[in-house]
């Protein structure tokens, strides 16, 4: 045996984790153990001095692989590598939620201008929820510059830490309220008939639910009836509605797709976002550098892109970049050999179905006898 195949598994609804060990060539299942800290590992690998390479993702739990076989080459799996590039990427575009839409759509000239102007709509009463975060914003901000810490912020809001390090971090009041104003609605989809119907004299919300009804909209009557409710007497004509925004995992789905797989609507969007914002235009530029980095195997380009990447004001994508400097030569050896974890991930995936088949019946023993005298 060559190379080794390493991965943890959650036993009794996660709270209890072993680890199982594959042969990469056979993808047979060598050892099932208790735990998953580095101490029986590094006892196994002692015994099995022939493995050379050893296939993982990147926990701090296996360090007994350097204890145990300081002679074998670490690689780190592909796949969870650009799986974690993918949560620093959706972390940095949640950042710049406040930008994803679009500008409304100009005005009409004044040749085509009614004779008769609508009224101005009244803005509409802001939502109690974006209210409280802006006030909370507010506040913490006004603590923290006064040096008070975030732990003691959190005391004095009544706030979790993890809200207050959101709101510290935010730049603004309306980074933190973007995700409470994106919420999609049922009626947002069919905003647009309901204006333009709305704007023409058509007042009865019956008949405007009945029209829409016909685009397929899917919800109730009074759905529409309170979207209406504020351009009633005294609140003027609806306003033409801008282009609704992509939400943060379309945007993160966008950027992390082979720009040959985006669909046409998809790039054409994607174009647009990067020339309004040129902070998500070079985390894009960065996401493909690596993308070409990690499918052509070029691992000796890897210095290269963390310092890139470092040098950048992208805090979520540094983040990611320092911790592949904590685990270099694995990563680098995962972005240029061509060992994969896949057998790992497969045997992973029979492992769990077998231990649903037991659960609450059986022990880690029995698991573990199934697992290595069956094929």
């Amino acid at each position: 045996m060559e190379a080794l195949g390493v991965d943890d598994f959650a036993f009794r609804k996660g709270r209890h984790y072993g680890t199982v060990l594959i042969d990469m060539a056979t993808h047979r299942r060598l050892h099932l153990y208790d735990g998953r800290d580095g101490e029986d590992l590094a006892a196994w690998l002692r015994d099995h001095p022939e493995v050379t390479v050893i296939c993982r993702d990147r926990s701090s739990g296996y360090g007994g692989a350097r204890v145990g076989a300081p002679q074998a080459e670490q690689v780190a799996d592909r796949y969870h590598l650009w799986a974690n590039l993918g949560q620093a990427v959706e972390k940095t575009v949640n950042a710049h939620r406040s930008r994803l839409a679009e500008p409304p759509p100009a005005r009409i000239s004044s040749h085509d201008t009614p004779s008769v102007k609508p009224e101005v709509v009244q803005p509409s009463k802001e939502l109690k929820i974006v209210a409280r975060l802006r006030e909370q914003h507010a506040a913490a901000h006004e603590l923290w510059e006064q040096g008070m810490s975030k732990a003691a912020i959190g005391r004095k809001l009544g706030l979790h830490q993890a809200t207050v390090r959101k709101l510290v971090g935010a730049r603004s009041a309306d980074d933190v309220v973007a995700k409470s104003l994106q919420r999609a609605h049922i009626v947002d989809p069919y905003v647009g008939h309901l204006h333009q119907r709305w704007n023409e004299g058509i007042r009865n919300a019956a008949q405007l639910y009945r029209e829409i009804q016909e685009l397929g909209y899917p919800g109730g009557e009074l759905a529409v009836q309170r979207h209406l409710r504020r351009y009633r007497t005294g609140r003027g004509h609806a306003p033409v509605p801008g282009p609704k925004p992509p939400s943060v995992r379309e945007v993160t789905s966008w950027i992390m797709t082979h720009p040959e797989h985006l669909r046409d609507e998809d790039a054409a969007k994607l174009h647009r976002l990067r020339e309004r914002d040129l902070e998500l235009d070079r985390l894009t530029l960065h996401v493909r550098k690596f993308a070409a980095m990690m499918t052509g195997r070029h691992g000796d380009r890897l210095e290269d892109w963390i310092t890139d990447v470092e040098r950048d004001s992208l805090a979520p994508l540094a983040g990611f970049a320092r911790n592949l400097r904590r685990d270099f030569d694995a990563v680098r050896n995962g972005l240029s050999l061509p060992h994969s974890s896949g057998a790992v991930e497969g045997n992973i995936n029979r492992l769990k179905m077998l231990k649903r088949q037991m659960f609450g019946r059986a022990s880690l023993d029995l698991l573990r006898k199934r697992v290595l005298l069956t094929r």
